[in-house]
């Protein structure tokens, strides 16, 4: 009885990533079979870009570097802290290496400007000089 435990540890880490794959082709297989029978039953091609434009669900806009290096930031200062408080130096090691990983993302982020408006400020700022 105490060996089927390791065994059905190993097997979730296995089956988990597998279904959520699964999973995933097939939500995706049903939209692209959507897609075609629409396509199917139009005569102007403008609507059928504007149903792939609203079924695209990837993201429009650049990522943003400054939100997710305080989100990195604000991690790797609670690890430093449970580090601290109760797990030992290792924890606290960790901690800041994920806070400073945090740190060089939101300097990334003001160095390069990722908007469109942002791009557009530096752009006026430049010609200004």
């Amino acid at each position: 009885m105490y060996q089927i435990v390791p065994v059905l540890g190993v097997l979730a880490g296995i089956i988990i990533p597998v279904s959520v794959f699964i999973w995933l082709y097939f939500e995706g297989k049903d939209k692209n079979k959507t897609i075609v029978e629409i396509a199917k039953h139009l005569n102007d091609p403008s609507k059928v870009d504007e149903f792939l434009h609203i079924l695209d669900e990837r993201k429009k806009e650049p990522i943003d570097y400054r939100r997710g290096g305080v989100i990195t930031a604000f991690v790797g200062i609670g690890i430093y802290i449970l580090g601290y408080v109760s797990m030992g130096n290792f924890f606290e090691g960790i901690g800041l290496l994920v806070a400073t990983i945090g740190i060089g993302s939101m300097l990334a982020g003001y160095l390069y400007p990722n908007t469109s408006e942002e791009l557009t400020t530096a752009v006026e700022k430049f010609e200004e000089k």
